[in-house]
C-alpha cells in the first residue's frame, strides 16, 4: 500500500480509503468485519463513514470493528442530511453540526473524528457559522481535521477564506465524485486543491459500478434500480464512454475496475481514492489497483476514452496571444 500526505496536515493516509456505505445494507456485520480486516490487512489506514449511511447502522457497525485497532486508522465521517424527523436534525447549523458529531463519536465507540466532513453546501446558513462549530469541536479535542464534501470550487474557496479571515480550524480536505466518466472536477477543483494544498478524497472512481464491465456482461447494479443513480448516469455518453475503457482494459489484460481506481490515483491532486464493496471479493479487486503502475502517456490514452472537458473559462488553454493591431 501507498500513502500520501493529507493536505498539509503532515498526517499520512492510504492511497485507498474504505468506503463503508454498504455495510448494514449490502453487506451484514459478519461480511462487513471481512471487508474492514482485509483492508487493514493490506494496510489500508484511512476509512470513510458518514452519520446519515443506512440511519446509523453504518457507523455502529465500523465502530464494534475498531476496538483496539482506533490508535491506527484515520476515520472520517460527515453530517449534513437528516438523521431524525426534527426540524434541527439535518443541515449545517451549529446545533445539528455538534449533537451529530456526538452521536457519531458514541455510535463510533471513539473519542474523537480524525476528519469531519460538511456533508453538503446549505444555503440556508452561513458558512462562519458551520466553520465555527467544527472549530470548537477541534478545540474540545474532538476532530482533528475539517474538510468538505459535494461542495464546488467557488464554495470550498468561500469556506476557505472564511476560515483564514476569522482564524477558524482550516479546511484541509475536500471529497467530490471523480471517475472517467465523471471528470467535472478537472475543471476548477483540482486546480483550486493544488492552490491551495488541500486533500483531494474522491468517491465513486468506478462510476457506481458502469467502468467495471458489469453492465457489459449484462449484470445488474445501481444504475438499474436507485433512482438518485439512474438520474445521475443517464447521459447516454457514459455507457460510451464505460464500453471503450472496458474494451480498452480487456485488451491490457487488466481488471477495468481496478484500472479505474487506478486512473483516478494517477491524477497528481488526488490524495485517496474512496473504494467500497459488497464483499471481500470485490474489495480484493480494487484494492489490486495498488498493483497497475500507469505512466502518465497511458493515463492520457484512457483519458481520451471519454468526452474532453470544458475549459473552466472560455479561454482556451496555452500562452497568451495578443490580438493583432487594427491597421
Amino acid at each position: 500500500m501507498r500513502y500520501a500526505q493529507f493536505g498539509r496536515t503532515g498526517t499520512q493516509v492510504s492511497e485507498l480509503c474504505l468506503g463503508t456505505m454498504t455495510f448494514g445494507n449490502e453487506s451484514d456485520e459478519g461480511t462487513s468485519f471481512e471487508i474492514m480486516d482485509r483492508c487493514y490487512d493490506a494496510g489500508v489506514n484511512f476509512f470513510d463513514t458518514a452519520d446519515v449511511y443506512n440511519g446509523g447502522v453504518t457507523e455502529e457497525i465500523t465502530g464494534r470493528w475498531l476496538q483496539g485497532k482506533r490508535d491506527r486508522i484515520v476515520l472520517a465521517s460527515k453530517v449534513y442530511y437528516p438523521t431524525g424527523e426534527g426540524v434541527n436534525d439535518k443541515g449545517s447549523s451549529r446545533l445539528h453540526i455538534v449533537r451529530g458529531v456526538e452521536a457519531s463519536l458514541q455510535r463510533l465507540q471513539t473519542d474523537w473524528l480524525d476528519v469531519l466532513y460538511l456533508h453538503h453546501w446549505d444555503d440556508t446558513v452561513p458558512i462562519e457559522e458551520s466553520l465555527a462549530a467544527i472549530d470548537t469541536l477541534v478545540q474540545q479535542g474532538k476532530v482533528c481535521y475539517g474538510g468538505v464534501s459535494n461542495f464546488s470550487a467557488w464554495q470550498t474557496m468561500k469556506a476557505i477564506d472564511a476560515a483564514q479571515s476569522r482564524n477558524l480550524a482550516s479546511v484541509h480536505a475536500i471529497q467530490p465524485m471523480y471517475s472517467l466518466v465523471k471528470r467535472q472536477v478537472e475543471a476548477e477543483i483540482l486546480p483550486l486543491a493544488k492552490s491551495e494544498g488541500i486533500a483531494v478524497c474522491p468517491y465513486s472512481p468506478m462510476g457506481a459500478g458502469l467502468l467495471t464491465g458489469k453492465y457489459q456482461r449484462k449484470e445488474k447494479g445501481r444504475i438499474d434500480v436507485h433512482p438518485a443513480y439512474i438520474a445521475r448516469y443517464k447521459n447516454p455518453e457514459y455507457m460510451e464512454t464505460s464500453n471503450r475503457f472496458v474494451a480498452y482494459a480487456d485488451e491490457k489484460g487488466l481488471s477495468p475496475a481496478a484500472l479505474s481506481v487506478a486512473w483516478v490515483l494517477k491524477h497528481p491532486e488526488v490524495t485517496s481514492a474512496i473504494v467500497g464493496a459488497r464483499n471481500v471479493e470485490q474489495i480484493n479487486v480494487a484494492l489490486s489497483s495498488q498493483d497497475i503502475e500507469l505512466d502518465a502517456e497511458q493515463r492520457e490514452e484512457i483519458t481520451a476514452l471519454s468526452p474532453e472537458m470544458p475549459n473552466a473559462t472560455d479561454r482556451e488553454q496555452g500562452p497568451f496571444q495578443a490580438l493583432p493591431a487594427k491597421k
